[in-house]
């Protein structure tokens, strides 16, 4: 009897050390390939003239008068957002959430087209302003550097060239993030690495290279490459109210 726990033992091991391994393996690999500190957070008005020359780049005028966008993320989350109201219908799967972003709980919820005020409401609500707060940054991010809490510095990277560094201390669904953008000979923005709660490995990039000029003139990404990974934004769709 001993005999056969041990053997099973051995099995359950094996199998554990089959499917870990290789993970940390890859998570060993991109850690020392990738991971870097953040730098130092030193708020300047140096910073301040970089994130404007920043939005200048990406006429903000257009966006900031934009007062509707509809996208998709990954195909699998899709939004119809008034700006100018601060209301979103966020759909996925088989819900749909018309979030209030002033009161989240004027929110309403619906499953398969039914109006759902079950005890899981709150819930789904929470779910769709994670999904938003999440899906929205990939797109609209650079227009965001002087929200309200933001810290604005000046960092260098590897091979001397200055970037800005944003840091996000209240607001969204993880305070504390930062983010390093890294700007063309334009001061487009071109990619941004990432200090972020939800990422173990802090500095990762991801590139903000693929443009599209709006109906509104608004400069928004159809895509972005974050290591192996593809992130699209498609059906992209903008307005201002008559």
């Amino acid at each position: 009897m001993a005999i056969k726990a041990k053997k099973i033992f051995k099995i359950i091991l094996g199998v554990i050390i089959f499917f870990t391994l290789p993970s940390l393996l890859f998570f060993g690999f991109v850690y020392f390939k990738y991971a870097e500190d953040l730098p130092q957070i030193n708020p300047t008005e140096k910073a301040d003239v970089l994130a404007n020359k920043m939005l200048e780049a990406l006429d903000y005028e257009a966006y900031k008068n934009t007062d509707y966008i509809e996208f998709t993320f990954k195909q699998r989350h899709k939004y119809q957002w008034n700006k100018l109201e601060n209301t979103c219908n966020v759909f996925w799967s088989h819900f749909k959430v018309e979030l209030d972003l002033n009161n989240k709980s004027n929110s309403k919820v619906f499953v398969q087209d039914q109006a759902y005020n079950g005890v899981e409401k709150e819930k789904y609500v929470q779910k769709a302003i994670d999904y938003f707060n999440n899906d929205t940054f990939w797109l609209v991010a650079p227009y965001k550097v002087f929200d309200a809490g933001t810290k604005r510095s000046i960092a260098k990277n590897e091979d001397g060239e200055e970037g800005l560094l944003v840091t996000y201390t209240k607001g969204g669904s993880t305070p504390g993030d930062s983010y390093l953008w890294h700007l063309d000979e334009n001061y487009k923005p071109k990619s941004f690495q990432m200090w972020v709660d939800i990422l173990p490995i802090g500095g990762l990039e991801a590139t903000w290279s693929n443009w599209k000029t709006t109906e509104t003139n608004a400069q928004l990404p159809t895509f972005h490459k974050f290591m192996f990974l593809g992130l699209e934004l498609d059906d992209i769709k903008t307005s201002r109210s008559e």
